[in-house]
């Protein structure tokens, strides 16, 4: 869809100002006037340099003919829209007639050189034909090309009649049929070199959505996130400069074609020069995506590298592939706020603004923030100490106050656990103060296995050896199981029966796994063993009203 609203536009301006410029203008019409007020009367066109000289164009056809200077940009203003006004009406009538002829003089005023422009039209012969006074070159228009006053007259003068001579060429039908083959080259060659941009821009959109991360990437190692991670980076910045490479082929094409005639060769100056601030900060903000898509695609490749050079132990390795991943997440989130601040203070600059006063008015304003809030000044302090001294990672299991779930998000200013219920519980790291990590390095199953009272206990304790024998020797659990499991004997007597409590060190966030498989395996062989799991019971005893009689007695 992009491309195709890329290939309509332009075609259609091409097309319209293409028969416009052709046909409905006649061979010795005028420029048009009212773009070209525009493009000279307006202050976004103006080149303003403060404490030097300024200058700015007079134009012809759209094109800078030449400039004139003043130490005042407002009396510049002023001046470019007198003369410019003036020339605009002097040579209409010049462009008018196709056998006129222009003259143009000089004439002494005191230590000042006043230029004149004097129309022949030979197709009047008894019409008496006079001057017209252009401009006075003044000594700053000298100054401004370290020349004096008549050298610069005289370069002037030969400017301007090089220039009608040239506007007068270009509006014969010759050079017409020369520039409509021109652009209709031009634009055949950016039509068919849409095509493969457009294929192209397809690909790289489908691959883009099909290695965005979404919840079910959620399932892969972290070196597999990293690495798709990667490639939706540079995928991602290749789409962008084959979309950015498209756009600027039909942009740069049409303005490209619009300059050919004289007519239309004023829209590209006035849509370059209206749009000069948006243009400038929308490529400050295409450098900045740029960065940091650049930023996100190295900040994958070094985890993904500091992952490949980690131990092959388990125990050790997947804790620092925990703290990798928890790591590279607020990595991206620094520097995603880093580079577009600093995109922001760019734009400023680019077009401009003085920095100083900003970036001051910025530390007072920061600093008036930091008072008030000072609470987020407590949450991204304490979110750093939490990073840095590792207390939970992403993936974590953790109880933190009142609240437990599985840490999803972190960064400098909250935590995110998600609990068993699915609910998303946000804490300010100014409140996390004591936390309980489940799977901080390894985990533990702490399981308590009743039996009846009048069970065999020694029995019974074999047949939970027999139990742990069994798991740690099946595959498909010797990778959870870190070590034998701990058998620790009678816990303590209850009302369910006699207690009898293990311990399992497993991989972290396994040790449910492990306590749901190794109670269903005793239970099956609790059951082969005829060792009953007793149920919660109570013994009530019952007195005759004789005894308590008796009792009270004595």
């Amino acid at each position: 869809m992009f491309g195709k609203k890329l290939f309509i536009i332009p075609l259609a301006i091409v097309i319209i100002l293409t028969i416009i410029s052709t046909w409905t203008l006649p061979t010795g019409a005028t420029q048009l006037p009212f773009i070209q007020d525009i493009a000279i009367y307006s202050r976004l066109l103006r080149q303003v340099q403060s404490e030097s000289l300024n200058s700015a164009c007079i134009r012809l056809d759209g094109r800078c003919l030449f400039k004139l200077s003043a130490t005042d940009p407002d009396l510049l203003s002023d001046r470019i829209h007198i003369i410019q006004k003036r020339f605009g009406d002097v040579t209409a009538d010049y462009l008018a007639e196709a056998d006129s002829q222009a003259e143009v003089t000089i004439k002494p005023t005191g230590n000042l050189q006043d230029l004149y422009l004097k129309i022949d039209d030979t197709s009047n012969q008894f019409e008496e034909q006079s001057s017209e006074r252009l401009f006075t070159v003044t000594n700053v228009d000298a100054r401004a090309n370290d020349l004096g006053v008549p050298v610069r007259a005289k370069q002037l003068k030969y400017t301007i009649e090089e220039g009608l001579a040239q506007a007068k060429q270009e509006r014969l039908p010759e050079y017409f049929r020369r520039q409509i083959i021109i652009g209709l080259s031009v634009f055949s060659i950016i039509w068919l070199g849409n095509f493969p941009l457009c294929r192209g821009i397809r690909m790289l959109r489908k691959s883009v959505r099909r290695l965005a991360p979404t919840s079910s990437s959620k399932a892969l190692s972290v070196k597999e996130q990293l690495a798709q991670r990667q490639k939706w980076n540079s995928t991602a910045i290749q789409l962008r400069l084959l979309q950015l490479t498209q756009l600027l082929a039909w942009c740069g094409g049409t303005l490209w074609i619009l300059d050919l005639y004289p007519q239309t060769r004023i829209v590209p100056f006035l849509l370059i020069a209206a749009l000069r601030i948006p243009f400038r900060i929308s490529l400050v903000a295409l450098l900045v995506y740029f960065l940091i898509r650049s930023t996100y695609f190295l900040i994958a490749r070094l985890s993904a590298t500091a992952i490949d050079g980690q131990p092959a132990v388990p125990k050790v390795n997947q804790r620092r592939k925990l703290r990798i991943n928890t790591t590279t997440r607020i990595l991206r989130s620094a520097v995603t706020i880093f580079w577009v601040s600093l995109g922001i203070l760019a734009a400023f600059w680019v077009n401009g603004v003085n920095l100083a006063p900003l970036l001051t008015g910025a530390g007072i304003f920061g600093l008036g923030i930091s008072l008030a809030s000072q609470n987020l000044i407590k949450d991204a302090i304490n979110g750093f100490v939490i990073i840095w001294d590792d207390r939970y990672a992403v993936g974590d299991i953790v109880d933190i106050g009142t609240v437990s779930g599985m840490v999803e998000n972190i960064n400098l200013r909250i935590t995110q656990l998600r609990d068993a219920e699915g609910r998303l519980i946000t804490v300010p790291n100014s409140a996390v103060e004591i936390v309980s990590n489940r799977s901080s390095q390894w985990s533990r199953a702490d399981i308590n296995i009743p039996v009846a009272y009048q069970t065999d206990i020694d029995r019974a304790l074999g047949v939970i050896q027999q139990v742990a024998q069994t798991i740690t020797q099946d595959s498909q659990w010797q990778e959870r199981i870190w070590e034998f499991p701990n058998i620790l004997g009678v816990e303590k007597f209850s009302d369910r029966g006699i207690l009898i409590r293990i311990w399992i060190k497993t991989e972290p966030l396994k040790q449910w796994e492990v306590a749901r498989e190794f109670r269903r395996r005793v239970k099956i062989a609790f059951d082969r063993a005829g060792i009953p799991i007793p149920l919660p019971q109570q013994q009530i005893l019952l007195e005759s009203k004789p005894a308590l009689n008796n009792l009270e007695q004595n």
